[in-house]
């Protein structure tokens, strides 16, 4: 009798593993650079060192994502996880690059004894697992897919209506001119029908990697209405071989340390949400040490990114959205797309024809993605009893007010002090606290194993 194998462990064909992990890489990319650019411009770095901060990035975005896919020892959560530069650090980051008493190898320092701290502080962590019952669990997924919305929504527009940009060697934002523009919305959205009509019409590979083919459409329309540019490509080399600590040892500073030891903490709240998620969507218990493996490699990453000359890593949420949109649930399709990823670091002509992709090509995209991991959390809050437990209404209600704080009232918090605006700005992590408060306050404190039965038994009963 032959044994059957879990979808997490399948292990598919090399042209299969390639397409779905190049989907992978695409859509996660534009995020993944996004940091290495605005830190190299804070920190008034010529242009050359910021291509060398983004190869470097790629670089551990893929060596991370092989050890958190894949595994090694107590580390890695061993499900269809990318990682990436968070986005929680730049703001600390930007403060430190402000700082004319503190250069790039402070932040390095910072980063590295951050994530120290976060592979000690992860088995402590994962104890969180009890007070993630479903009422918690479905309003942080619904919240963490409403709030990657604004970024599907902005891909789409072409980018961010204001951009960062050098101007006389000062980091200076200005208005997005090009954002908007008809015709990258009528692109996202000839993206966003291919997407659809695949879903619908075609069967097999094909509709495994709509979100691909509907990016190559986009891609093509792009090249052919001039919106694509190359520029650079020739002078891009080769071959670029990432040396660690190229800007000289680590140093330390308390302060910038105990700042980025605080946005670990919030990576790691957001990281459970995005597990437990990833663990509905895919059909796997994720229990308390399944959870720890997975908050060590945030920390992991972080030191792996301090001694490579890059920055903090978490787990990439709009990836999920991947998952659950293909259906595909193997590991060792983002353990190809990390290859990838490391190819690109070390490749740079790659990495330039991948970054050449517009961002309204990924918004398309990006809009059915981050709807899908949404519309997960509803389902998940679809479990919940309401009619006999009311209290669940105003739990799931405060929660999801408190999550749109910093998406429709951004300045909401501007008069509060600096040092809480990493917490005060993330809209997961104001909702998961709340969530987690009020159901202590409503419901008590439940028992890991009731969670654990009950988010196995939804995993189970899921239409995968």
């Amino acid at each position: 009798m032959t044994a059957t194998i879990d979808p997490v462990d399948e292990k598919l064909p090399i042209t299969r593993l390639t397409a779905l992990g190049m989907q992978h890489v695409l859509v996660m990319y534009a995020g993944a650079i996004a940091v290495p650019l605005i830190i190299g411009g804070a920190l008034q770095l010529p242009k050359s060192d910021i291509a060398f901060l983004i190869s470097a990035d790629l670089f551990c975005c893929g060596l991370v994502t092989l050890i958190q896919s894949l595994g090694i020892w107590k580390f890695g959560i061993r499900m269809p996880v990318m990682m990436g530069v968070t986005f929680a650090a730049v703001g600390p980051m930007v403060a430190m690059a402000g700082n004319p008493q503190l250069t790039i190898v402070h932040i390095y320092g910072a980063v590295i004894c951050a994530g120290l701290f976060c592979v000690l502080a992860s088995p402590y962590m994962s104890r969180m697992m009890r007070y993630f019952p479903p009422v918690v669990t479905g309003t942080v997924i619904t919240v963490i897919g409403i709030s990657l919305m604004g970024v599907g929504i902005n891909w789409a527009a072409g980018g961010q209506p204001v951009i960062g940009t050098l101007v006389d060697g000062v980091f200076t934002k200005i208005p997005n001119p090009d954002y908007g523009a008809p015709t990258s919305l009528g692109i996202a959205l000839i993206v966003l029908i291919s997407i659809l009509l695949i879903t619908k019409y075609v069967k097999g590979f094909i509709a495994n990697i709509s979100v691909l083919m509907g990016m190559i459409i986009g891609f093509i329309i792009a090249l052919a209405m001039g919106k694509i540019s190359f520029y650079g490509l020739g002078d891009a080399e080769w071959f670029s071989f990432i040396r660690p600590f190229h800007y000289g040892w680590p140093k330390f500073d308390l302060g910038s340390i105990v700042s980025m030891c605080l946005v670990m903490v919030v990576t790691m709240i957001e990281s459970t949400g995005m597990f437990i998620a990833l663990g509905e969507i895919v059909g796997k218990k994720v229990d308390d040490k399944t959870l720890a493996r997975g908050l060590r490699v945030d920390g992991l990453g972080s030191i792996i990114g301090g001694v490579f000359n890059t920055f903090p890593y978490t787990s990439f949420s709009q990836n999920v959205g991947l998952v659950s949109v293909t259906g595909v649930r193997s590991r060792y399709v983002c353990a190809a797309a990390g290859v990838i990823l490391m190819m690109f670091g070390l490749f740079p002509k790659m990495a330039h024809v991948a970054a050449s992709i517009p961002q309204f090509v990924l918004g398309g995209a990006g809009i059915v993605m981050f709807g899908m991991v949404a519309a997960t959390g509803i389902k998940i809050l679809s479990t919940v009893e309401f009619n006999r437990n009311r209290n669940n209404l105003f739990i799931v209600a405060v929660s999801f007010g408190a999550g749109m704080i910093p998406l429709v009232a951004p300045s909401f918090f501007d008069k509060m002090p600096a040092f809480l605006s990493t917490i005060l700005h993330s809209g997961i992590l104001l909702a998961s606290t709340m969530a987690v408060l009020l159901n202590l306050f409503f419901n008590g404190q439940g028992s890991r194993e009731d969670v654990r039965s009950h988010a196995l038994a939804a995993a189970q009963s899921s239409d995968h």
